[in-house]
């Protein structure tokens, strides 16, 4: 539908920092029109005024007045003539994306137990037996059970996590399920504790 007289954003100019609206863009846009280099120095320091209004967090920076001056020079198109404060030249870095962030070399075998638990595991594989050992295993089949209520979807069945616990330390521990008592894990629990941290 197209009613004449009425202006949508879908048919506008796609703004390169929309932070600052549409109005200071068409002041840039004026002032890198403008005839001579006084009158656009003039108008691009009030400008400058408009713009730290419309982004106040940005006050908090130490090179406040800096990025105030590369987002001009980038939203003239690197058009206006004037006097610049401070140096433009680096003002493109801004709109360059980061880097991918490097995920950790070595990959976890179950992320839903984390890596507390894999480096847990591989401490299991070389204890000797005895209490100390008893102890953390006690420890490290209490603290699955509660990973498995909180990131598992629900599935906190006393089986799986000997399972899984024989499966990942190599055949070392073997829980005996007849004679070894967990702790009462409930996972409407486990889930309000995650959704609270959140």
């Amino acid at each position: 539908m197209d009613i004449k007289g009425l202006d949508y954003n879908t048919k506008r100019e796609k703004l390169m920092m929309p932070e600052y609206g549409r109005e200071i863009q068409k002041m840039i846009d004026l002032a890198v029109s403008l005839p001579t280099k006084e009158e656009r120095q003039k108008c691009a320091n009030t400008i400058i005024q408009l713009m730290g209004t419309k982004v106040p967090q940005l006050a908090d920076s130490s090179d406040y007045e800096q990025t105030l001056w590369d987002h001009l020079y980038l939203m003239s198109h690197k058009q206006l003539d004037i006097d610049w404060p401070f140096d433009v030249s680096e003002a493109e870095k801004i709109l360059s994306k980061p880097q991918p962030m490097q995920l950790p070399k070595d990959e976890l075998k179950l992320r839903h137990y984390g890596k507390l638990v894999s480096e847990l595991f591989e401490k299991l594989k070389s204890m000797p037996e005895g209490e100390e050992r008893d102890t953390l295993v006690f420890y490290t089949a209490n603290q699955m059970k509660r990973d498995l209520a909180t990131w598992g979807h629900g599935s906190i069945e006393d089986e799986r996590v000997a399972n899984d616990l024989a499966r990942y330390t190599d055949g070392v521990i073997q829980l005996d399920l007849n004679t070894f008592k967990f702790e009462k894990v409930s996972v409407a629990e486990e889930t309000k504790k995650t959704k609270k941290k959140k």
